[in-house]
């Protein structure tokens, strides 16, 4: 078998006993075909195989070919942040709710390896955000996301006051609960709940869309990934914001202090196995051309 990844790591969700039924049963076969491979130390060793090698998440890349990721989308988001970084493709198994990123289903998994080794999938380049926030001219925190960039108010039940600016050219100035910015990627997630459109994933595209805006017109939109986004606070009553990176706390902002949003450098590669359809994934997620209306109803008794 002529095998274009020979070295694997793999990471998975240590909290969902089916995700580690999975990573076992991936592992016994990765080792029956004679392939190197390496756990993050985060899983629990009484749920690999004998003599498994674990590396920490800084270190489980170090020689990698491949990176595989086994639980829902939001261990996808966490492995991706590892893969963008170190330049090793990523591959999903999913054992989450909807699976929109992980798209290897259990039953699949040893078909679509042995497919995927002798070079039958499709390589996919998804863009990242990256979040810098500044304290005058002093960057005080970063983050890397797949999905979005978030800004909430820290305190509940207060609305958030803030403004945008980008490429230098004043926006809007917002009221609501907060703000996201969102590759084609994670337009599927946080900003589709909030009325933002599905941007193809191919896209050098971000989506800027508020969260509960206090006024209606105040509406999503669409730019450049050429862009910079910047994003202040405008009142200075010691409100405070909190910045998250595909969920994942960066920092406070408070006034005086702003958000730039901008394309990272890194890319991340999504490796998919033969037949992947993203409109086909769109239809089954999302229940496109299904009647929905008795989904959900209890049976008269």
């Amino acid at each position: 078998m002529s095998k274009h990844f020979s070295t694997i790591a793999v990471m998975g969700n240590h909290e969902d006993q089916q995700a580690l039924d999975s990573v076992r049963s991936l592992l016994e076969h990765l080792n029956s075909l004679g392939l190197t491979v390496a756990v993050s130390e985060s899983l629990p060793t009484n749920a690999l195989p004998g003599n498994t090698p674990q590396r920490t998440d800084d270190l489980l890349l170090d020689g990698a070919d491949l990176l595989v990721a086994v639980g829902g989308d939001g261990t996808m988001l966490r492995a991706a942040r590892h893969a963008a970084l170190h330049g090793v493709p990523l591959l999903g198994i999913n054992r989450g709710r909807l699976g929109f990123l992980a798209d290897v289903s259990p039953e699949q998994m040893q078909e679509s390896f042995e497919q995927i080794l002798t070079g039958q999938f499709r390589k996919e380049r998804r863009m990242l955000l990256r979040a810098e926030i500044y304290s005058g001219d002093a960057a005080t925190a970063d983050g890397l996301a797949m999905n979005d960039i978030v800004l909430k108010n820290r305190e509940t039940g207060r609305m958030l006051e803030f403004q945008t600016i980008v490429d230098g050219q004043y926006v809007n100035t917002h009221g609501g609960d907060g703000f996201i910015a969102a590759t084609p990627t994670g337009s599927t997630a946080y900003a589709l709940s909030c009325g933002g459109p599905i941007v193809e994933p191919g896209m050098e595209a971000i989506v800027l869309a508020p969260i509960c805006p206090h006024t209606l017109s105040d509406r999503p939109i669409v730019i450049s990934s050429q862009t910079t986004i910047e994003v202040t606070l405008t009142q200075d009553d010691g409100t405070r914001g909190e910045v998250s990176a595909d969920g994942k706390f960066v920092g406070e902002l408070t006034a005086g202090e702003r958000l730039n949003i901008v394309a990272a450098e890194q890319k991340v590669d999504l490796i998919h196995p033969q037949g992947y359809d993203y409109f086909g994934t769109l239809r089954s997620k999302l229940y496109w051309g299904r009647d929905t209306r008795n989904r959900n109803r209890r049976p008269i008794d």
